[in-house]
């Protein structure tokens, strides 16, 4: 059976990394095996649908390079994909449920389980407390009648097995075991005609032919539920392989990343930015932070896999020829900003000139006006190496203006040579050396030191303070032969007279 697998978010919100990392995962064992990426949404929760959320998920796959194969635009031959709009399949399957006494009607009210939580704060409806409540199990068959009757609210529970060791084998867990006296007896079909999570999602990926279910671990309790209604239903022969991923954790301390570490220690935890339509919040996004969409992808794939190899850096490609669930580990991986940022620096120094001012145009142009498209491939071609963001093109200023205000520590440390450049003196050189080739450029600078007898590290000091504003920079040949002879003139005579 070819290999079919889906990645099934519920609007409720945008998209955390680990939402997008289990997208990851599900995409790159659907390409590994030539199976397919289907996107389902389960919105089956109404009450807690959040406007614009649907879109910010397919707007964060395709930024992300993972093609669907079916979807809610896509289509395909098991749709509908969204669950509301599979609302009329459902109540046929708990309906057999319930007729087969795998499941069973309760007519508890929100007030009376309240009543019962108070009175026992570890309150679980469950096998030894369900003959105690109002359900079809305790009730008459009159009664339950009269209630159906009178159209009295009711839910649909499914009945756990009694005394039962459930056994559910994990790609990644191996052999996980639950006793039947520690589930709840879970709510399948809710009051309003909605399914629950946990029948819908069993139905979608049985008709869907879902042959394996690869999600989060806080889905791990649930599974032992899962289990028992393939059974039920007579499905255990088509029941997907399961395997559940390890949290992402919080770099400084243990829990899983939420986005409140986000805030606290100035880093995104979704993919793009994201506009709350309830209280108006802005959340920042690692696509506007400055991350390019394959750096993402790269880093997000190492949380929690591990290709067995020294290789870090990877193609979409080479992480679908190397991924595989048995090299996921079982453990919570660490979120570690500084090494997404490392990644990211990685594949922009892989960028050509013309790709990176493509890329950072917008930016730059906002922040420096308008800009030459030569120009500005020659200037971030070489600043490169440095960028670690896109968004650092706005650290590289001097490229673009002369700096109005220089460090003042590296003015002290260019003083005692100042009376060297006589501003004058050095014009009429640069005129007669100076030209737009970085080489010639470095070989005059050099013959400018000797003639005054100065150190060419203290020169070129001098030379970077005037022209960048402070002691870091890139070579100070190649900035002059981008920045031209008139410039470079002007930014020293500006320096020189700061001092």
């Amino acid at each position: 059976m070819s290999v079919r697998v889906r990645f099934a978010p519920s609007p409720t919100g945008p998209l955390h990394i680990g939402g997008v990392r289990t997208a990851l995962y599900n995409y790159l064992f659907a390409k590994k095996h030539g199976g397919d990426f289907i996107l389902r949404i389960e919105d089956t929760d109404q009450n807690r649908f959040v406007p614009g959320a649907e879109k910010y998920f397919m707007d964060t796959l395709a930024w992300c390079g993972m093609t669907l194969n079916e979807g809610i635009n896509e289509g395909g031959n098991y749709g509908p994909y969204r669950q509301s709009d599979r609302k009329h399949l459902y109540r046929q399957f708990a309906d057999k449920l319930l007729e087969s006494g795998n499941a069973y009607i309760a007519f508890d009210t929100a007030e009376e389980l309240e009543t019962q939580r108070k009175a026992n704060p570890n309150f679980s409806y469950n096998t030894a407390v369900r003959l105690q409540l109002n359900n079809s199990l305790s009730l008459s068959n009159e009664e339950v009648k009269k209630r159906l009757e009178e159209n009295q609210p009711y839910v649909v529970r499914v009945k756990v097995p009694e005394e039962e060791e459930i056994k559910i084998i994990d790609i990644i867990r191996g052999a996980v075991f639950f006793q039947s006296s520690q589930i709840d007896d879970k709510v399948i079909y809710k009051s309003d005609g909605m399914p629950t999570y946990h029948l819908a999602n069993i139905v979608d990926d049985h008709l869907m032919k879902i042959t394996h279910v690869i999600r989060g671990e806080e889905w791990l309790p649930s599974t032992p539920i899962h289990v028992l209604l393939y059974r039920f239903l007579g499905w255990e022969s088509t029941m997907p392989q399961f395997a559940h991923l390890p949290l992402i954790l919080k770099p400084d301390g243990n829990g899983k990343l939420s986005k409140r570490d986000g805030d606290r220690l100035g880093f995104p935890v979704f993919p793009l930015n994201w506009t709350s339509p309830e209280t108006g919040e802005e959340s920042s996004g690692f696509k506007e932070r400055g991350f390019l969409p394959d750096a993402f992808v790269n880093m997000l794939a190492f949380l929690g896999w591990n290709p067995g190899t020294e290789q870090e850096i990877f193609s979409i490609e080479e992480l679908v020829e190397a991924f595989s669930i048995e090299h996921i580990g079982k453990s919570g991986a660490k979120f570690d900003f500084e090494k997404a940022k490392w990644f990211n620096a990685e594949y922009i120094k892989k960028l050509t000139g013309e790709e990176l001012a493509t890329l950072v145009k917008e930016t730059a142009e906002n922040k420096f006006g308008a800009q030459d498209k030569n120009y500005l491939e020659k200037s971030v071609a070489l600043v490169k190496e440095r960028f670690v963001l896109l968004n650092d093109i706005e650290q590289f200023g001097y490229l673009f203006k002369a700096t109005d205000k220089y460090d003042e520590a590296s003015l002290s440390k260019i003083n005692n040579i100042k009376d060297v450049f006589n501003t004058d003196d050095f014009e009429v050189f640069a005129l007669k050396n100076i030209s737009s080739d970085a080489i010639i450029i470095e070989s005059a600078l050099k013959e400018f030191a000797a003639i005054n007898s100065i150190k060419i590290g203290d020169m070129m000091k001098f030379l970077r303070v005037s022209l960048v504003g402070e002691l870091s920079g890139p070579a100070i040949p190649d900035l002059i032969a981008l920045l031209g002879l008139n410039e470079t003139v002007k930014r020293i005579k500006n320096c020189y007279n700061q001092l």
